[in-house]
């Protein structure tokens, strides 16, 4: 299951590249105590902190700091695991995980501390991968969700729905057993309503891991519109600092820029286009080929003009598109919500901006962080593989098929599988271990 085997012992620089206040080197093994003697000069107490010197092997001193040592399985990895904590510089990490790897340990790879952790049995799938998600969290909300998987409430949300998918296959697959029987168990028990409550609470969890799944990914807003109708100027209070340059010139904007912000707990990269029109400028052109193509990667388009002025034409995407009519101080018309898709403002004053902040958390299908858990796009897709399960099986009951209604339960069992890691493949796992971090 794992790119590696677990006899062996890890070591990595856990902190961040660069100078800090603190740096790790993090061990995990069974020669994690004896690397710990070997570096401290003595047998270390576990779970005790110890302000001590790491010494090399001439017992020259290369660092002074903290040395904390954990028993398995009563640590993150469930194996033998020793933290040295000393000074920050990339130097004198060096030298210290230079001496642990001369002790004996080698090169962890990327994830594998939290690999070793899954495997253990101290963290499922989920909570692996809000350990990254969470350490890339790009709002407060964002990182209050991944907390909240990694303490395991997305997986106990998944464990109830897949408790009951199996409680309901083993019934089935009795009722089975039993068909010579006078009574027809799939007829006369209560099967189509637990089926019925399996599938709500499984749409409840779709719901649910959707809004997670903004917060991890957030979403893309492309600004497209004519030159000079305060596409820039938009963008710059949006993002709230002055990253594009705005004039009275047509086509000053001749690039894409982006800035990426917090949108009431929703990461939104804003991208701001060159204005769309005929060019004889080469430099200009390239800019407006490039605003097609962000138009088509974006989640969201917003198109704006300037208020008051006819209907533009429809775009592709008409679902996840915003019409902004601006200038509203100029056209005297009141500023705010018009119709879904349609919002008045004033770049220079802020007036609508609200609205127009609501608009595009509709558009991109956001409720409100709160209380979310993060999740992922193959989260998604498992649960949505659940659920086409889970009606394939109601068919399958309604035609009186028991055997093959069980055969549905097993695939929506297995679906749930995946999220948690009960039933996933090595590809898998290794595709999302090494998407970590050194150290993680």
């Amino acid at each position: 299951m794992t790119r590696s085997g677990t006899e062996d012992t890890i070591a990595a620089v856990a902190t961040a590249p660069g100078r800090g206040g603190v740096g790790i080197v993090r061990v995990s093994g069974p020669a994690s105590a004896d690397i710990a003697q070997g570096v401290v000069g003595k047998k270390l107490t576990p779970r005790q902190a110890e302000f001590v010197d790491f010494r090399n092997v001439g017992d020259e001193t290369l660092d002074q700091g903290i040395a904390l040592y954990f028993e398995g399985p009563h640590s993150f990895t469930g194996e033998d695991v020793l933290e040295l904590q000393g000074h920050g510089g990339p130097v004198v990490l060096d030298l210290v995980l230079s001496r642990v790897l001369e002790l004996g340990a080698r090169r962890a790879n990327p994830g594998e501390f939290s690999e070793r952790a899954f495997v253990n049995g101290r963290i499922d799938l989920v909570q692996a991968e809000a350990i990254l998600d969470l350490v890339n969290s790009a709002t407060r909300q964002a990182a209050l969700g991944a907390v909240r998987s990694l303490s395991g409430a997305f997986s106990e949300r998944v464990h109830t729905v897949d408790r009951q998918v199996l409680a309901l296959r083993v019934y089935c697959e009795a009722a089975i057993d039993f068909a010579d029987e006078e009574i027809d168990f799939l007829a006369e028990s209560d099967i189509d309503d637990r089926l019925e409550a399996i599938r709500e609470r499984l749409a409840t969890l779709r719901s649910n891991a959707a809004q997670g799944a903004l917060l991890n990914d957030g979403a893309s807003v492309v600004f497209i519109g004519a030159p000079n109708v305060g596409k820039s100027s938009i963008f710059n209070r949006l993002s709230g600092e002055e990253r594009a340059i705005v004039t009275a010139i047509p086509g000053t904007t001749r690039d894409t820029l982006t800035a990426d912000f917090d949108l009431d707990g929703l990461p939104v990269r804003v991208i701001d286009t060159a204005g769309l029109r005929d060019t004889d400028d080469p430099v200009e052109a390239e800019g407006v080929d490039r605003t097609h193509r962000a138009m088509a990667e974006a989640d969201i388009v917003v198109e704006v003009v300037e208020d008051p002025c006819a209907d533009p034409a429809p775009q592709e995407k008409a679902d996840r598109t915003l019409l902004i009519r601006n200038k509203t101080d100029l056209s005297g018309r009141d500023p705010g919500r018009v119709e879904a898709g349609v919002v008045r403002v004033c770049a220079l004053t802020g007036d609508g901006f609200d609205d127009l902040v609501a608009e595009l958390k509709r558009l991109a299908g956001f409720r409100s962080g709160e209380g979310a858990f993060t999740a992922r796009q193959r989260h998604l897709d498992a649960l949505d593989a659940a659920g086409a399960a889970l009606a394939a099986a109601a068919s399958r009951l309604e035609e009186g098929e028991g055997e093959l209604l069980a055969e549905e339960l097993r695939t929506a069992h297995e679906h749930l599988g995946t999220i948690v890691g009960e039933t996933s493949t090595d590809d898998l796992l290794g595709e999302i271990f090494a998407s970590f971090c050194i150290g993680k």
